[in-house]
């Protein structure tokens, strides 16, 4: 079977891929999983690789997906079963997963959002839907951490900013500096969310229009989930709200905050409560992204680095 390889702008990047035996491995695994569909090929493989994750489109009538995760991303496959189960229709159902080596075969979900013809509607529609998937998980919470997925919870995240800080290799000294005494402030932002009571939930983490399928009028599905963490749910507008502003304009986030924090009210937070906490989860969102960049592929550990110092130091300007 013919190869396509694409190294994106990592062409020095080295993953699992270059390793003969688990090339092998994985390939072996996909010929076995896509003979149980039945799936019949009508073009050549299309490899992508990333310092996060191999990827290879299968090319056929509805193309098929497989998805190898990096180990700081393993839990993926576990999560996007459990997720399956948990909230059918709003995520996608892999046809396969094999947990402990972190592959996936997933399905042709339909367009993603970033192809279809700009309209500040879908957000609008998006962010709700997300919400109520958020809220259907806050009773999961301990059961997302036993599947590994990790835990940036609210208490948690001071400790997260420490080990973060500690292993970066490209802040200056004074940035550095300036990251240590903003550490009292990061602190105290913890203390008022917790204070405000939403509980913790799923963050998706990387929320934008090339993580979102069209599978109807109205209606989106989740995906790609290597970034998520259990944290304060309104971490994950950091994304979705930045990518919606390049889009449509920085006058449309007030609008999308509230479009997205209204099924929140039926837990009993008044909207001003609710508009404050996302005003301090988008910060320590930051933080978040910052660990999620550190969950790559053991040889491309360093490329990650500038991002991860980058978001810490966003986090304070």
């Amino acid at each position: 079977m013919t190869l396509q390889i694409d190294r994106g702008s990592y062409p020095e990047a080295r993953t699992p891929w270059e390793e003969p035996a688990w090339r092998t491995a994985a390939l072996d695994w996909l010929e076995r999983e896509l003979a149980v569909l039945g799936v019949g090929e009508t073009g050549p493989r299309r490899v992508r690789l990333r310092p996060w994750s191999v990827i290879i489109r299968v090319e056929a009538e509805r193309p098929v997906w497989f998805k190898a995760a990096s180990p700081g991303s393993a839990f993926e496959p576990a999560l996007a079963e459990a997720l399956a189960r948990w909230t059918p229709g709003q995520v996608l159902t892999p046809y396969a997963v094999d947990t402990a080596r972190g592959w996936s075969l997933l399905p042709d979900g339909g367009p993603m959002l970033r192809s279809q013809p700009v309209d500040v509607r879908h957000w609008f529609e998006v962010l709700p839907q997300y919400a109520e998937l958020q809220r259907g998980l806050v009773a999961r919470a301990e059961e997302l951490l036993a599947l590994g997925v990790p835990d940036a919870r609210v208490a948690a995240l001071p400790l997260l900013f420490d080990a973060t800080l500690d292993r970066n290799r490209s802040l200056s000294g004074e940035d550095r500096e300036r990251l240590r005494e903003f550490r009292p402030r990061l602190v105290a932002w913890c203390d008022e969310l917790a204070e405000i009571g939403v509980p913790d939930s799923l963050d998706h983490a990387d929320l934008h229009d090339g993580q979102i399928l069209v599978a109807g009028a109205g209606r989106y599905t989740f995906f790609d989930w290597g970034d998520a963490n259990v944290g304060h749910p309104f971490c994950s507008l950091l994304v979705a709200l930045g990518r919606a502003a390049d889009e449509h304009g920085a006058e449309v986030v007030t609008r999308l905050e509230d479009a997205y924090l209204e099924p929140w009210t039926a837990g009993g937070y008044a909207l001003p409560e609710l508009r404050r906490a996302a005003e301090l989860a988008r910060r320590l969102g930051q933080l978040t992204r910052a660990g999620s960049w550190g969950r790559l592929f053991p040889a491309a550990a360093t490329i990650g680095d500038p991002e991860r110092a980058a978001a810490l130091l966003r986090m304070i300007e």
